[in-house]
């Protein structure tokens, strides 16, 4: 989710939160995200994602389509072998909090230039070039 700084000038900022408990990258900041369950499409699952991980309600149609990180942890099998969607929503109703107090510790804003630390890497990757202006089709990450 991403969101213009109110007074002009500032900049844009990113929703991310502080994973905790899920035992992958927990103490790191990260963008909301899950995984697509059987039936739904990519826009559907970040609908659904926005809302167990948010309680917010974007629609599908408010979604923008960023970039695809294809990506891999070398050695790490075939389950370490991902492509990730990146999409944003500048649009949505209801006010981001934290709804899985079991996966993520805390939710906030935080300008695109400032980003707290550490993130997790990929995801980073695709805020770098947000902050250019210029974000790929696809980008990879652990060739």
């Amino acid at each position: 989710m991403l969101r213009d700084v109110p007074g002009g000038g500032a900049g844009t900022e990113v929703l991310l939160h502080l994973r905790a408990g899920t035992g992958y990258r927990d103490g790191h900041w990260a963008v909301l995200a899950g995984h697509v369950e059987q039936g739904e499409s990519v826009f559907e699952a970040a609908v659904r994602e926005a809302a167990e991980e948010a309680g917010v309600h974007v629609a599908v149609d408010d979604l923008e389509a960023l970039c695809t990180v294809h990506r891999t942890l070398r050695g790490g099998g075939p389950i370490e072998q991902r492509a990730d969607f990146f999409l944003a929503a500048r649009h949505w109703t209801g006010t981001p909090r934290v709804m899985e107090p079991d996966k993520a510790a805390e939710m906030a804003f935080y300008p695109l230039t400032a980003l707290p630390e550490p993130g997790v890497p990929h995801e980073r990757l695709v805020l770098d070039h947000l902050v250019t202006g210029s974000v790929p089709a696809v980008l990879t990450a652990g060739f």
